[in-house]
């Protein structure tokens, strides 16, 4: 690939979707951007390229940024984050918002729904102590076909093997030849919606919980910032935001806290562990 063309695709990418790429990642671009070309009847990169460069097709560009964002998502990824949300997180809110019972939750960057779906299996356990509660999922995505692939809760025997008990496959999957679809209730429990990062988040409305785990390692510094001081202003003071284990709010933002105690979580500084959960997990 020519250095100008990697160029091009690479201030585009960071313009639209805050992804950061170095020249040492030509070789991802080519793999993941050649598809593209041949979807579009292009002969290659260069074709590609000069096309970006003298028709500003909106199609065409969704293509290109959704080749290169990544979809990797697993159900109850990284385990502990989910244990934190059970047996920390949810009874904490649960006290604080006994008055108004609602409570709000974003899976950003949710990819196909693994996340979000993974949340709404752990509250549908906990139906009974809900019960009156408005529980709200909300996940959402930069790529249109990630977010229909949420919305239809269909997945394959290699994703439904990654990380899902076998209890919750046969309790909350239905077997559709070789794939799987989760069940119409827990399909209701979570709403998915197409969304940029780096748009206006005003219009989601506040959340009590974030989930904005393992995208941040995508962006530069400033664009982090960005995105956190964003998400900050649609969190109440005792709300919690989780980041991915590689992830850090420190020398970023000084609006968020580390939860003492709980890595991974973080909180505007208003959300205090009980001393009896801390050892929870």
């Amino acid at each position: 690939m020519r250095v100008e063309d990697f160029d091009m695709f690479s201030t585009l990418l960071k313009q639209r979707s805050g992804l950061v790429l170095t020249r040492d990642k030509a070789y991802l671009l080519e793999s993941r951007l050649m598809p593209v070309a041949r979807k579009w009847n292009m002969k290659g990169l260069e074709e590609l390229a000069s096309t970006v460069r003298t028709r500003k097709d909106e199609a065409l560009l969704r293509d290109i940024t959704e080749a290169m964002t990544t979809n990797e998502s697993s159900f109850f990824r990284d385990q502990k984050p989910f244990d934190q949300f059970k047996q920390i997180v949810l009874p904490k809110l649960m006290e604080a918002r006994s008055a108004k019972r609602s409570i709000r939750i974003w899976s950003a960057a949710c990819s196909s729904g693994q996340e979000a779906y993974s949340l709404a299996m752990l509250l549908s356990e906990d139906a009974a102590k809900l019960a009156g509660w408005r529980i709200e999922i909300v996940g959402t995505d930069i790529s249109a076909e990630m977010v229909e692939r949420s919305k239809s809760g269909i997945y394959t025997q290699f994703e439904v093997q990654r990380g899902l008990p076998i209890q919750m496959l046969v309790k909350h999957f239905k077997q559709q030849g070789d794939k799987w679809q989760i069940s119409q209730q827990l399909r209701q429990m979570a709403s998915f919606r197409e969304f940029n990062l780096l748009g206006d988040l005003s219009g989601l409305g506040q959340f009590d919980i974030v989930f904005c785990r393992n995208v941040l390692i995508y962006f530069d510094q400033p664009t982090k910032t960005k995105v956190l001081e964003a998400i900050a202003r649609q969190m109440p003071q005792d709300g919690v935001l989780y980041l991915g284990g590689a992830e850090t709010v420190l020398g970023i933002t000084d609006r968020f806290k580390p939860v003492e105690g709980q890595r991974g979580l973080y909180s505007l500084g208003g959300f205090q562990v009980p001393s009896g959960l801390r050892a929870a997990v």
